[in-house]
């Protein structure tokens, strides 16, 4: 399985609120995910420490003109927000599942959705 984890997949992650491990594959990110994990005011060191190496075990999927040309489609025909057209665009280039619990992404053509089950509670930490 290839998967692209949208940005609040990560933070579930991060945070330990999914309520299923994540299945085997290939995880990617898109470049604007990276963007707003790193730009976050509030992480603390442990945060950013977490984030740093998870970082570097993704492959980050940049600005190509395929995702350019993709994202512009995207916001023409499903009038999305550049940030998550390019998210899509991402996924859509490398033929991954979108991880994300944006309900505004569903339904769009070409595009795999899956959303992400959460944990009732918070687990101890």
């Amino acid at each position: 399985m290839r998967a692209v984890l949208d940005t609040n997949a990560v933070i579930y992650l991060q945070k330990g609120l999914l309520a299923e491990d994540l299945p085997i594959g290939e995880y990617f990110i898109s470049v604007i995910t990276e963007m707003e994990l790193l730009s976050f005011a509030g992480l603390d060191e442990l945060q950013q420490d977490w984030l740093n190496r998870f970082l570097a075990d993704l492959e980050i999927i940049g600005l190509d003109n395929d995702v350019k040309q993709i994202a512009i489609e995207l916001r023409r025909q499903h009038h999305l927000r550049l940030p998550d057209a390019i998210i899509v665009a991402s996924a859509i280039t490398y033929n991954a599942v979108l991880f994300t619990n944006d309900k505004g992404l569903t339904g769009i053509p070409d595009l795999q959705v899956r959303n992400l089950a959460l944990r009732v509670e918070k687990p101890d930490r």
